[in-house]
């Protein structure tokens, strides 16, 4: 329930940042400059009192000290948005319509010592979650550059890879080349073998016969 209510604070703040800044801007402009800002800062009180109204509801429904915390802090944002409505009406008129009914330095809205307080802290937490926000998009933007690099050096393991294996489909057709040459190789030595032992058989068989033959003559 917090949580749900520090996220409600959060937008307010910004959107109260925001319409500060613009009210600003407002009362030095004229025509459709100063129509343009004044309908954009009506939409964003809109925006703002339906926050406060969001979080009120909330706020029902804690009990006990929780909800008289949140309860305050829910009151010094609806002073706040008090005294914004009020500055945003006087930047509204046109110059010469602006008397001296603008607030005084002194004027604190009914805005107590503790709701001071409240705004204060609810300043600091969003000072601390924007700069969560900024460390988690840097760490974003490290992860990123991590995973390109990382992504880079795949890249290039894979065309490694790939070099690698063409290499070794060309060193397989070699074995294969080299195999089948030496698997001829030694079926042309075999057959030179068999040829050799066949002529030696023969001029053995002759030779006997040559011997047969002459001891035949002989005798």
């Amino acid at each position: 329930m917090a949580t749900l209510i520090d996220n409600y604070e959060q937008q307010y703040a910004v959107l109260t940042a925001d319409v500060t800044a613009k009210i600003s801007r407002i009362s030095a402009l004229t025509g459709g400059d100063k129509r343009v800002f004044s309908q954009d800062v009506d939409r964003q009180l809109e925006e703002a009192q339906e926050l406060l109204e969001q979080m009120e509801l909330e706020v029902r429904g804690t009990s006990g000290s929780q909800r008289e915390r949140l309860k305050s802090r829910v009151e010094s944002h609806r002073a706040e948005l008090n005294r914004l409505s009020q500055e945003f009406q006087l930047a509204k008129k046109p110059k010469e319509d602006v008397t001296d009914v603008s607030l005084d330095d002194n004027w604190d809205g009914g805005v107590t010592e503790d709701q001071r307080k409240r705004l204060l802290d609810t300043s600091e937490r969003i000072d601390r979650t924007g700069r969560t926000l900024q460390n988690g998009y840097r760490l974003v933007l490290e992860t990123e550059e991590i995973g390109s690099q990382v992504l880079k050096d795949l890249h290039d393991q894979r065309e490694t890879i790939q070099r690698s294996r063409g290499r070794l489909r060309e060193t397989d057709a070699e074995l294969g080349r080299g195999s089948r040459l030496l698997s001829s190789m030694i079926f042309r030595s075999i057959q030179q073998r068999l040829i050799l032992v066949a002529v030696a058989v023969i001029l053995v068989i002759v030779g006997c016969i040559v011997i047969y033959y002459s001891f035949t003559s002989r005798s």
